[in-house]
């Protein structure tokens, strides 16, 4: 029953947005409509561009301008050598830190702190909050919130939903804890590509496409992950290297709490 109550939702808000005709409902018009429901609802969900289901921080239209952020430390492993380089290089960053991996990393997150960077939270287990029940998507978010605070002793008002998944509510509770949803517009699969200089080429190639159409570049590169607290990310940390390279000489790197 449930079933079919979902497909005749699907096939009524298709044909309100004018996807569709109100003609008679056949298998075929519900099967249609509900797929074009179910990609609408995902481009909302996960666009990291879309703000249907609320508003969102990604970059002001300031070109020139790039913020390089971190998702899924502190890592042990790698999360040290980023911060050696972006030192040398004097250039702060925003990390977006798994909470369960902060508590564990106390010290980390101490460093990363003293060292000038901006921490925002990123959920304490990392799940996908489009499809979380609100009351769990409060407990993630008040849990991590409080813990990095209780670590650096200053308050944490960035948020980025995991995987970009959000929906209405869990915006809502972002904002009722005080802290800005954040978004990006530059990312590739750093995760997962081995080449640095490829990871590093497909960013560059999106700052440029960014600053081009006016705005600034609000980069996503990966010091951790969600799967295992030490995973590797030597092909990530290269790339930074090869990003800052390219841009040092404009001495434009922010963080993106100076474009709230």
């Amino acid at each position: 029953m449930l079933l079919e109550v979902d497909k005749f939702a699907a096939l009524e808000a298709a044909t309100f947005a004018g996807a569709l005709p109100a003609v008679a409902v056949t298998a075929g018009a519900v099967a249609f409509a509900a797929g074009l429901a179910w990609g609408g609802l995902s481009y909302c969900a996960l666009w990291p561009e879309s703000q249907i289901f609320g508003e969102t921080l990604i970059a002001p239209k300031r070109p020139g301008e790039i913020a390089l952020t971190y998702d899924d430390g502190p890592n042990p492993a790698w999360t040290p050598q980023l911060l050696d380089i972006l030192a040398r290089q004097n250039i702060k960053a925003t990390f977006f830190l798994i909470g369960s991996y902060a508590a564990r990393e106390a010290a980390l997150v101490r460093q990363m702190a003293a060292a000038g960077h901006v921490i925002g939270n990123h959920s304490w287990h990392h799940p996908n909050l489009a499809l979380t029940g609100a009351a769990r998507v409060r407990n993630e978010l008040v849990r991590t919130k409080a813990t990095i605070e209780g670590i650096i002793g200053k308050e944490v008002k960035l948020f980025r939903p995991p995987f970009g998944a959000r929906r209405p509510e869990v915006l809502k509770i972002a904002r009722s804890m005080g802290m800005t949803p954040v978004m990006w517009n530059c990312m590739t699969t750093d995760w997962s590509t081995t080449d640095p200089e490829l990871i590093a080429k497909r960013l560059i190639a999106k700052v440029e496409k960014n600053w081009a159409r006016g705005v600034a570049a609000n980069v996503v590169l990966h010091d951790g992950s969600h799967l295992t607290p030490t995973a590797y990310r030597g092909p990530s940390i290269t790339a930074t290297k090869r990003i800052i390279s390219q841009y040092k000489r404009t001495n434009n790197f922010v963080t993106v709490d100076g474009w709230m």
